[in-house]
C-alpha cells in the first residue's frame, strides 16, 4: 500500500482524495496533506484520518510518506517536484506538469537522477473510448490521418472572482489553455503524435477577471497533418475530439461518446460506460511505484505536451506568429 500526501486542498485536491476513498483502494490511500489554509479543511482531513499541515518540506521528511500528488498552482510545480524528488518521494502531479518548457525539463531531470516515479495527470488517457480512437488508427482503418479538431470548454472564467489563482493571467496564461486546452493537447499527441509548429490566438472579451476567455490553436504535426484547439473559459461546457483520415473520422462527444463515420458518411454511435478516471491513474501511478506496470503517460509527452503549450502562450503573447516547437 503506497502512502501518499496531497498536497493542495482545494476543490481538485478534494476530488483525488476522495476518488480513491469508496470504496477504499488497495493500492494507495492518502494519508497527509498539505494545504497554506489548514483551518479550511480541517474537517475533511479528520473525517479521513489524513494529517494536516501547512509545512511542505517537513511532510517531505516523513518516512511514512512514499509518495506526494500535487494539486497546487501551476507556478509552483517545477520547484515541488524537485523537491519532492531529492526527498526521494515518488511524484504525480496535476496538469499543467509545469508552465513552460524547461522547467518541465528540469523537473523531469530531477525525478529521473533521484530514480523516483514521476506521472501527469493526464486523466483522459484513461478513458475507454480514447483507447479505442488509439486503435482504430494504429489499425489503419482511418486511412491516413490529415486533421485533429478539439474544443474544451466551460464557464468557469464566469465565476472566478479576483484573487482566485486560477483567475489570472500568471497562472492561466492564454486563457483556458493551462486548465481545459492542455487535456486536448495531450489527446492530440496520444492519437496524432508530436508536434512541430503552433500559432495561437487568446482574447478576453467578457471576462472581468485578469485572463483570456477565447483562445484558438493551430498546429502543424511532425508528420504534415494539421490541427485546431479551442477552449473558452465563458461558455456551456463542451468537451470534444475528432480526428478526420482518409477513410472517414472518429468524433469522441465529452467522455464516453465515440461517432465512427465510414467514407460513405455512415455513422456509428457507441456509448461507453462512465469510469472513474482519477481513481484510475491514481491507481495506475501506485503500480508504476510498485514495479508492477508502466504508467502510460511517457513523460517525453508530458514534456512536450508542456513544449507545445508553451509555444501558444509565447504565440499568442508575440501577435500570434508562428512558433517552432522542439521534438521530444
Amino acid at each position: 500500500m503506497l502512502n501518499v500526501a496531497i498536497v493542495g486542498l482545494g476543490g481538485w485536491g478534494q476530488r483525488l482524495v476522495d476518488s480513491v476513498r469508496a470504496p477504499g483502494s488497495t493500492k494507495l490511500r492518502f494519508t497527509h496533506a498539505v494545504t497554506r489554509t489548514p483551518e479550511k479543511v480541517r474537517a475533511f482531513c479528520g473525517e479521513r484520518d489524513i494529517a494536516l499541515s501547512d509545512d511542505f518540506a517537513l511532510v517531505l521528511t516523513d518516512p511514512r510518506v512514499g509518495a506526494v500528488a500535487l494539486a497546487t498552482p501551476h507556478s509552483q510545480h517545477a520547484d515541488q517536484v524537485a523537491a519532492a524528488a531529492k526527498a526521494g518521494k515518488h511524484v504525480f502531479v496535476e496538469k499543467p506538469f509545469t508552465l513552460d518548457e524547461a522547467g518541465a525539463r528540469a523537473a523531469a531531470r530531477a525525478c529521473r537522477e533521484a530514480g523516483v516515479v514521476l506521472a501527469l495527470g493526464h486523466n483522459r488517457r484513461f478513458l475507454p473510448a480514447i483507447a479505442e480512437m488509439k486503435k482504430i488508427i494504429a489499425s489503419g482503418d482511418l486511412g491516413t490521418i490529415l486533421h485533429l479538431e478539439g474544443n474544451f470548454s466551460g464557464n468557469s472564467g464566469l465565476r472566478y472572482r479576483p484573487g482566485v489563482w486560477r483567475a489570472s493571467h500568471a497562472e492561466s496564461p492564454a486563457g483556458g489553455m493551462t486548465g481545459m486546452g492542455i487535456h486536448i493537447i495531450d489527446a492530440f499527441l496520444n492519437l496524432a503524435g508530436p508536434v512541430a509548429a503552433v500559432r495561437c490566438e487568446s482574447h478576453r472579451k467578457v471576462l472581468e477577471v485578469d485572463m483570456d476567455d477565447t483562445t484558438s490553436v493551430f498546429l502543424r504535426f511532425v508528420d504534415g497533418t494539421t490541427g485546431y484547439i479551442s477552449t473558452l473559459a465563458a461558455t456551456g461546457r463542451m468537451v470534444r475530439v475528432q480526428v478526420f483520415g482518409t477513410h472517414g473520422w472518429l468524433h469522441l462527444l465529452d467522455h464516453h461518446i465515440l461517432e465512427i463515420c465510414d467514407i460513405d458518411g455512415r455513422v456509428r454511435r457507441v456509448e461507453y460506460p462512465k469510469v472513474d478516471i482519477e481513481r484510475a491513474e491514481l491507481e495506475a501511478f501506485a503500480d508504476a511505484v510498485a514495479g508492477t506496470a508502466v504508467y502510460p503517460v511517457p513523460v517525453e509527452d508530458a514534456i512536450h505536451g508542456i513544449a507545445v503549450m508553451d509555444a501558444a502562450i509565447r504565440s499568442a503573447q508575440s501577435g500570434f506568429e508562428s512558433i517552432a516547437v522542439d521534438r521530444p
